[in-house]
């Protein structure tokens, strides 16, 4: 759920700071590790089972070795953007959020990876607010700061700029309000899972009106989601027409027309000569360079091994030629 949330949400933040991505070779490496260790945490959820001890250290270790990578992704986010040239779009905005959100519940997750103190937090709400800060909304956001990243490309439009804003922090917000609380009553031993807590002695005087605001903060983020709705069901018919390139972004699928063409783009798919994330490259001209411009056009922006690399362009350009003329007519 959360990786290609992850995933989008690094192509975000890089175009939005106008700024490679900071650690791009630790960044790929962390991902991989988290998807590795993600297979082999499960046993986490079962210390107090009944399981051997020893067994349980070892999922311990295992679960709390997964800060690790994630502290790698988190430090790539806010590095890149640290003095970046950042432009707070909504999709930039709800990326920024997962970042958020993917510190704040995966610092509790430390706390519920140490199986003596998950023994007293076991089967609280502290589980519920930690899981869904990470799971629930940082996959949401991501999927969110997608949805308004790529929208013009997909549909040709424009969404609502402050429609966005007005999503975001109504459910930013909204999001704290829910699932902070919970952290509190969980540490109190509030207990999941009970079809009715006001059954009970302990839970009814103490809980009563902390749930009782989780409740109304819930709905008012909830229906915050109505926003977005309204927001892309209108661009989809009535927004602004986009234009081909809205963010300056270096990826190939922005030098496609807008317009809906088989195959993508008119005659020759493009070539592809340079990595996604040439943003503020000192010397050049604009402060990106999309994936599709040879090294032989900025050359006032070329670092030294790219020069190099203009030989082997004129060879592929020269060979290309001759499979054409190869060709049969």
């Amino acid at each position: 759920m959360l990786l290609p949330a992850l995933g989008m949400t690094s192509e975000i933040i890089a175009t939005n700071s106008r700024k490679p991505i900071f650690g791009y070779r630790a960044m790929i490496a962390s991902m991989i590790g988290i998807a590795f260790l993600a297979f082999i945490v499960w046993a986490h959820h079962m210390f107090v089972s009944g399981m051997n001890p020893f067994l349980g250290s070892v999922f311990m270790f295992l679960t709390l070795i997964i800060a690790v990578p994630s502290a790698v992704k988190a430090f790539n986010y806010i590095t890149t953007l640290w003095r970046g040239n950042i432009r707070f779009t909504p999709a930039m905005l709800f990326s920024i959020g997962l970042v958020s959100f993917f510190i704040s519940g995966g610092l509790t997750g430390l706390i519920l990876g140490n199986s003596a103190l998950d023994i007293q937090l076991h089967d609280t709400y502290f589980v519920v607010a930690h899981f869904h800060l990470v799971m629930g909304a940082a996959s949401a956001f991501g999927l969110l700061a997608g949805v308004y990243h790529w929208f013009p490309k997909m549909f040709g439009r424009m969404m609502n700029e402050k429609l966005g804003y007005v999503h975001f922090w109504l459910t930013f917000v909204g999001i704290y309000l829910v699932f902070f609380p919970m952290h509190y009553i969980g540490i109190a031993g509030f207990p999941r899972r009970y079809y009715a807590f006001t059954s009970y002695d302990f839970t009814k005087n103490i809980f009563a009106d902390m749930n009782t605001f989780i409740s109304i903060a819930a709905i008012f983020t909830f229906a915050a989601q109505l926003i977005f709705i309204w927001n892309f069901a209108y661009s989809l018919f009535k927004g602004r027409r986009a234009p081909q390139n809205p963010w300056k972004s270096n990826t190939l699928e922005w030098t496609a027309p807008v317009e809906a063409l088989h195959g993508n783009w008119p005659g020759e798919i493009p070539a592809v000569y340079r990595w996604a994330y040439d943003y503020s490259k000192p010397g050049a001209k604009d402060d990106f360079i999309p994936q599709n411009v040879p090294y032989s056009q900025t050359p006032e922006s070329n670092l030294p091994h790219e020069n190099e690399l203009i030989a082997l362009e004129k060879e592929i350009e020269a060979q290309n030629l001759n499979d054409q003329f190869k060709q049969p007519h």
